[in-house]
């Protein structure tokens, strides 16, 4: 009988509410809390819900007919609605860090969704309200609010469920459903009580791919998005309920992080442009006794937001924050206006940075070929007016270049993190910087690259990889200095079982200059995944010094593959330093103590692993390992059954059942473990295996067994 212990090798895995207070007298138009501070008031719950990639017109109180928001309609209804609220940036992080600081992102400095992290010196609104005795619990629906970009601090929660969710797959995001997110918070809200309570929750549901449950793809067949928006609103009830308890009622503020482009300016997703389709949001707040129902046109922000609940509170608005109290019945639109920013086509494809403000109902955006509109006559940005309205494109453009110029560079990009994120589209590495941009940098003028980008990931999700080829190849042809292309094509090899393609085209961008740290990670990722660690060891001996967990991870694994595993121990460890709930770490740690025969210390640390990914198969199926080399081949079966429940295509750990049950005389869960490995496991990887299995099989017929 083979031993049980197969192929257990290291991987590396790939609102707000505020206290309640009468109404007051409206002081003078836009007077602010910094200058006319409110008397203290005793504190009350706070509760901010961001949705993300929510269009301002998917939901009923901003005019959709089609009943996707009851919920939220109902408290909509009974709160103030800002029909013209605005996001600073279009993409998830730095527009959440927009929310949470008050501050705009040239003020706190995350620009992108990766390769930045806030400082801990940065206050948020959980600094000012745990300041105060609140309680404070975050509740995050995906990956690219991890706690590794610096929001979590000042929470005492800040719950990242989608960790406990199984391996993810390059282009895959790590996301949790809308549902689990709010039990989770509902949960921590009542454990609360009797104290002042902060709770932010950060819903992912209507963010591409759409894929709603059953029952919402049955409700707007033809359009999944709405799906995912009727399901995120129906996943509110339990919270939107607890709040109907609470008195004084809290005060609740809603909104978006940005919207989706749905084609509008050939535009199929978001984080390109900056037209209303993505930065126009949805934005509410409510507290009976404080806020009467009402429509409010004014322009709103995200930066308004954090002012609003200091308001609330009684409190006086931070010198740092340029944002105004959205409470003041007759407010008016901020003087500066209000500054808008998209720089992952810089970052990433290296396209012309785009910036650009809005006052006074003209909004311009800066870029080789500027644009100039009027929204309350053109909403759709239909008509731009640069060749006719010089006076406004001279004075919004003064106003813009006086405002900081964004950075030219961000920090690194993590292997791990960039193919999570990767499958927003826009998320890879850093682009060729330039001294100058002309039009043919300009978004407008390569959007058809954008177009296709997203077409091959469709072809790819289809399962259309060999139509997908050629066209992954022309964009890299066409784009030699554009990482993302090189990423597509990688993922799209992969696809069709090209592994030797893969590693050509990584090798191919770091010749180009398109390469860098992350590419030499995936390079070297691949390297041991086909057998040859040795040369993996050589790639990443250079960034052994590496902040980033994943290059860590990487090296660690390449080591212990190379047959040094006691080498790795202190580069997994050195991945918990910087990230003490990594879960990889903990499974790797645990298979190098299996490599080295300390079967009680793996058995702690892949425990460990799954306490903090209780989904991650690697480290069931190892831990199953663990216990046999302890001597408990039936707690070893339990382990990798379990493997199985998550993953049944865990071939190891299926042919580890047959074999380990055989050993026990287990004959029933031997002979159906066997038998499915025989019949599901691929030729290609197990033939060997499956020849085997097949006689002891057939001798087991024999036998009668």
């Amino acid at each position: 009988m083979k031993k049980p212990i197969r192929r257990a090798l290291l991987g590396s895995l790939l609102v707000a509410v505020a206290a309640c207070r009468r109404a007051e007298a409206p002081g003078a138009a836009g007077a602010s809390a910094a200058t006319k501070p409110a008397a203290k008031r005793p504190l009350r719950d706070v509760i901010l819900v961001t949705i993300d990639t929510l269009r301002y017109d998917a939901v009923g109180f901003d005019g959709n007919t089609r009943g996707t928001t009851p919920n939220l309609d109902r408290f909509a209804g009974e709160g103030r609605v800002f029909a013209q609220a605005h996001a600073h940036n279009v993409i998830t992080l730095p527009s959440h860090t927009n929310i949470l600081t008050g501050m705009l992102p040239y003020q706190h400095g995350v620009r992108e969704n990766a390769g930045f992290r806030l400082s801990a010196k940065t206050p948020t609104a959980a600094t000012r309200l745990k300041a105060k005795g609140y309680a404070t619990g975050a509740f995050v629906g995906a990956y690219v609010l991890d706690s590794r970009y610096g929001l979590n601090h000042d929470f005492d929660v800040y719950d990242e469920l989608y960790r406990h969710l199984d391996e993810q797959f390059e282009f895959d995001i790590q996301q949790a459903r809308a549902e689990d997110v709010i039990q989770a918070a509902v949960e921590w809200w009542r454990a609360q009580e009797g104290k002042p309570r902060f709770l932010w929750v950060h819903l992912y549901d209507p963010h591409a791919p759409y894929e709603p449950p059953e029952e919402y793809k049955k409700k707007y067949p033809d359009d999944f998005y709405l799906g995912e928006v009727s399901y995120t609103d129906a996943s509110l009830a339990p919270l939107l309920a607890e709040l109907r308890s609470v008195q004084p009622a809290p005060l609740l503020v809603v909104t978006a992080d940005h919207g989706e482009a749905r084609g509008d300016h050939g535009e199929l997703t978001h984080g390109l442009f900056c037209y209303e389709a993505t930065l126009h949001v949805p934005l509410f707040v409510w507290c009976p006794g404080l806020i009467g129902p009402a429509r409010d046109d004014v322009w709103a922000r995200h930066i308004d937001v954090v002012p609003t609940v200091l308001d609330a509170l009684g409190e006086t608005k931070p010198a740092e924050l340029t944002g105004q109290s959205l409470l003041p019945a007759d407010r008016r639109e901020a003087p500066e206006g209000s500054y808008f920013e998209a720089l992952s086509a810089a970052f990433n494809r290296g396209w012309a940075p785009l910036r650009g403000l809005a006052s006074g109902g003209d909004k311009y955006i800066d870029l080789p070929i500027p644009e100039l509109y009027e929204l309350p006559a053109d909403p759709a940005e239909a008509k731009n007016l640069v060749p006719q309205s010089p006076d406004a494109l001279r004075r919004l453009r003064k106003r813009l270049l006086e405002l900081p110029a964004p950075p030219h560079e961000r920090g690194t990009v993590g292997s791990e993190e960039a193919a999570k994120l990767r499958s927003l589209g826009y998320l890879t590495g850093s682009g060729e910087v330039k001294a100058s941009y002309g039009p043919g940098d300009d978004p407008k003028t390569l959007i058809v690259v954008d177009q296709t980008l997203h077409h091959i990931m469709e072809l790819k999700e289809d399962g259309k990889c060999a139509e997908a080829l050629p066209i992954a190849r022309k964009v890299v042809a066409e784009n030699p200095k554009m990482k993302l292309g090189y990423m597509h094509l990688a993922m799209v090899l992969r696809c069709r079982g090209d592994l030797a393609g893969v590693l050509a085209t990584f090798e191919k961008a770091q010749a180009a200059g398109a390469g860098g740290e992350s590419v030499d990670r995936q390079r070297a990722m691949l390297l041991s995944e086909i057998g040859r660690p040795a040369e993996a060891v050589r790639v990443l001996q250079g960034y052994r010094e590496s902040e980033e967990p994943e290059t860590l991870n990487a090296l660690g694994v390449a080591l212990a593959d190379s047959g040094k595993p006691a080498e790795a121990l202190p580069v997994f460890a050195r991945v918990l330093e910087l990230d003490p709930s990594n879960a990889v770490a903990y499974q790797n740690i645990g298979i190098a103590m299996l490599k080295l025969g300390r079967a009680e210390e793996a058995r702690q640390n892949l425990e460990a692993a799954i306490r903090l990914g209780k989904r991650h198969t690697r480290a069931w199926n190892a831990l199953g390992v663990a216990w046999m080399q302890l001597g408990q081949p039936r707690k070893a079966i339990d382990a990798w059954q379990k493997c199985l429940e998550i993953n049944p295509e865990q071939y190891d750990a299926l042919y580890n059942v047959g074999r380990v049950a055989g050993q026990i005389q287990d004959w029933k869960t031997a002979r159906l473990a066997l038998e499915k490995f025989v019949a599901t496991a691929p030729p290609k990887q197990y033939g060997k295996d499956i020849a085997e299995v097949r006689a002891v099989l057939a001798d087991m017929k024999r036998q009668g067994i």
